[in-house]
């Protein structure tokens, strides 16, 4: 655990780390994760997998425009928050990690993983960690892993991140399922989480992050994980329909909708919203077969209906409304 000496250390090095921290127990959560910034977009992400329950708990931290950090090993959890106060304090990735590595008398049990908002990383993995234990780092990412079955596990994850296109998130994922094929967790698997933040913040908390997503205990974690970010880009897509219908424009509404559907593929919610958008934009006949389908299989959607007319949700006069409550009748 940080003694009140490792934290008066810290203080010393780091004026800028004033808050106090909880002194908490070592905990043994052995895994593989990665953290990472995205060149294009400067968000910051970091991704974990363990035979451990609910690692998502302990093991990953980001704050947008500052930098993301991934502890493991015999973890010690303050190093998330401290090495996230002393990025934002001004101090780059490998200066926080030093600051608190120097300042932890069980640094050698220890496994870090830091990248900041300039996209600088560093990474620590301790000389008492359990073998397969080691840590890559390239442009903008760190990996590391302890308790690997074979020791290719991080050249795996940092091949796979590097060689993936697309969102940061995916590219996160790329990297948790290249651990997996590679052997990863010597003991199995059981948890996982992915977080991704803004690269710059908006001053609004809860527009920075951008992801985050637990599996807490899973025969096949990643995999679950890798479910989840495909339905939160359908979820995505359908608040950026809400948002639409928000400021009148149906035009954008339905075709955010569209896109829901196509991502989540037989989901009744974005099925029953592209109806509605498809009925706000005067293309009821379109509308109604997809009301009918989603009626059949449950008609507690039918009842829906008349309550988002009365909430002016749904523009249809009697007529309409007539017609599609008795869809698929």
């Amino acid at each position: 655990m940080r003694s009140a000496r490792c934290l008066l250390a810290i203080a010393i090095l780091f004026p800028a780390v004033t808050a106090a921290a909880t002194v908490s127990p070592v905990r043994a959560v052995t895994t593989y994760s990665i953290v990472a910034r995205d060149p294009a977009t400067g968000d910051l992400g970091v991704a974990v997998q363990s035979h451990w329950f609910s690692v998502g708990a302990l093991v990953p931290w980001a704050r947008a425009g500052v930098g993301a950090v991934a502890t493991q090993s015999m973890v010690d959890p303050s190093y998330g928050p401290l090495g996230l106060e002393l990025m934002a304090a001004g101090k780059d990735a490998p200066t926080a990690l030093g600051g608190l590595l120097a300042a932890d008398p069980h640094l050698d049990i220890r496994q870090v993983g830091m990248v900041d908002a300039a996209g600088r990383v560093a990474a620590h993995t301790g000389v008492r960690c359990i073998p397969e234990a080691g840590h890559r780092t390239g442009d903008g990412y760190a990996v590391q892993a302890n308790l690997m079955g074979p020791p290719t596990v991080p050249d795996a994850m940092a091949s796979a991140f590097a060689g993936t296109t697309g969102p940061l998130a995916e590219r996160l994922l790329a990297a948790l399922a290249a651990a997996e094929a590679a052997g990863g967790d010597i003991r199995g698997r059981q948890s996982a989480a992915i977080l991704v933040v803004r690269g710059e913040a908006t001053g609004r908390v809860w527009d920075d992050v951008l992801v985050d997503l637990r599996v807490e205990d899973h025969p096949d974690p990643v995999a679950e994980l890798a479910r989840l970010v495909r339905v939160h880009r359908g979820y995505e897509q359908m608040n950026a329909g809400d948002l639409a219908v928000e400021r009148g424009d149906l035009a954008a509404a339905q075709a955010a909708y569209a896109e829901a559907e196509r991502i989540l593929g037989d989901n009744l919610e974005a099925r029953f919203w592209h109806a509605v958008a498809l009925a706000n934009a005067g293309r009821l006949e379109e509308a109604l077969p997809i009301f009918a389908d989603v009626f059949a299989r449950g008609d507690n959607w039918r009842e829906l209906v008349p309550r988002l007319v009365a909430a002016e949700f749904l523009q249809a006069d009697a007529t309409a409304l007539q017609r599609i409550a008795g869809a698929g009748r």
